[in-house]
């Protein structure tokens, strides 16, 4: 039976006798630990080598010798047996705990396989089974980096953070593994219509939702309000995550979330994510660059000026919030001399089970979009990419 510990050894000495690459490994993580790291050994690896020259560790050039322990804390063995045997006498004599390389079942003490995610420290013993030991902690580290385990800190100190977390273009698999992480440590989650509204499901039960999410022609929580609400959790000692459909930088308006943040002193973090701008078309089938179609590609919303866009169908044209303008959109792009019959593709929901693509023409979009009865959330793509796209119904691409 053991009893497992956590050792302090921040100045402590700790000896390690061998110096090969089992030794190395070891010394980095003592060294990690802040240990007064010594190694005797008669040759070392150059990592090892160059620690040394660093005033990193002491490093004695010999063999070891009855009474290297003197002082010391803990002890690691990296060598032959028979040297390993003695360590281990001489470490039993003088009450020191002992991990003795290769060979667990007379060490007095076991190294775990250690892996760090934030601030939280995971150290797996396999039962002396070192490989066992790092596939479970690997597992275990994966786990928590993907938000599937609670991260969240019960107690906090003065003072709160905020991140915002581009959640992509909807489905929860599009999250970020950094996303994921932060949702599993929040205590505020301040959330979007658009973003990945499926992992809220996942949240432990006392996290607040705080849903400030925008419609079409309906803003219920301005913006201003959407910047205090973060400001005063995080004030509050908070964690607090604004989820955010797509990217926060590609008109999201992190930027000016993370001003708002910035000047009333709190910390803020931007997670970027997948940006509809781009998934949204990959999801129907559409790339917005393509060798020999498009080398370039503008990103707006329907209600910019859309005539100062380029005019070739080999620049694609990415229309975000448009549904509603779209035959506003496309006379304002033929009447800036775009050619009628360039391709366009309406994507509604794009990456949900109901995703839908309506195509036409700059001449035609209009009235088939008006038939199919298109909705928002929707992204709208004009361009010759559109003819590569399965639901593309007129002519093929020649090029």
């Amino acid at each position: 039976m053991t009893y497992p510990l956590t050792l302090r050894l921040q100045g402590r000495r700790v000896v390690v006798v061998g110096g090969g690459h089992v030794a190395t490994r070891r010394c980095h993580a003592l060294l990690e630990a802040g240990a007064d790291l010594v190694v005797i050994s008669p040759g070392v690896t150059a990592r090892l080598g160059e620690l040394a020259e660093l005033g990193r560790l002491t490093w004695y050039r010999r063999g070891y010798r009855t009474g290297d322990l003197d002082g010391a804390w803990l002890v690691q063995t990296a060598t032959d047996s028979q040297t390993d045997d003695v360590v281990a006498a001489d470490a039993e004599a003088a009450r020191i705990w002992c991990l003795k390389g290769g060979d667990p079942d007379h060490a007095t003490a076991w190294a775990p396989a250690v892996a760090r995610v934030d601030d939280v420290t995971i150290a797996v013993s396999g039962g002396g089974d070192a490989r066992r030991a790092s596939q479970l902690r690997d597992a275990v580290a994966s786990t928590l980096q993907s938000g599937e385990l609670p991260l969240r800190h019960r107690t906090h100190h003065p003072g709160g953070r905020v991140a915002l977390v581009g959640g992509g273009p909807g489905h929860v698999d599009l999250l970020t593994a950094r996303g994921r992480r932060l949702l599993a440590e929040a205590d505020v989650v301040v959330v979007d219509r658009l973003g990945p509204t499926a992992v809220l499901d996942e949240l432990a039960p006392d996290v607040v939702v705080v849903d400030v999410g925008k419609r079409p022609d309906h803003h219920p929580v301005p913006q201003d309000e959407i910047n205090a609400i973060l400001v005063d959790h995080a004030r509050a000692g908070k964690v607090v995550v604004r989820l955010k459909g797509g990217d926060p930088y590609v008109l999201g308006r992190g930027g000016e979330e993370r001003l708002a943040c910035e000047e009333a002193g709190i910390p803020v973090e931007v997670v970027p994510g997948v940006t509809s701008a781009i998934s949204v078309p990959a999801a129907a089938g559409i790339p917005v660059t393509h060798r020999g179609v498009a080398t370039g590609f503008s990103v707006v919303t329907a209600h910019e000026r859309l005539g100062d866009l380029p005019h070739g169908g080999d620049h694609t044209l990415v229309l975000l919030m448009g549904v509603k303008r779209l035959r506003e959109c496309a006379e304002q792009l033929v009447a800036a001399g775009h050619d009628p019959q360039t391709p366009v593709a309406v994507v509604e929901r794009g990456w949900a089970p109901d995703q839908r693509t309506t195509t036409g023409t700059l001449a035609t979009i209009a009235d088939r979009a008006a038939e199919v009865g298109c909705r928002a959330p929707a992204v709208t793509v004009v361009g010759d990419v559109v003819r590569l796209s399965p639901a593309w119904t007129g002519p093929a691409w020649a090029g």
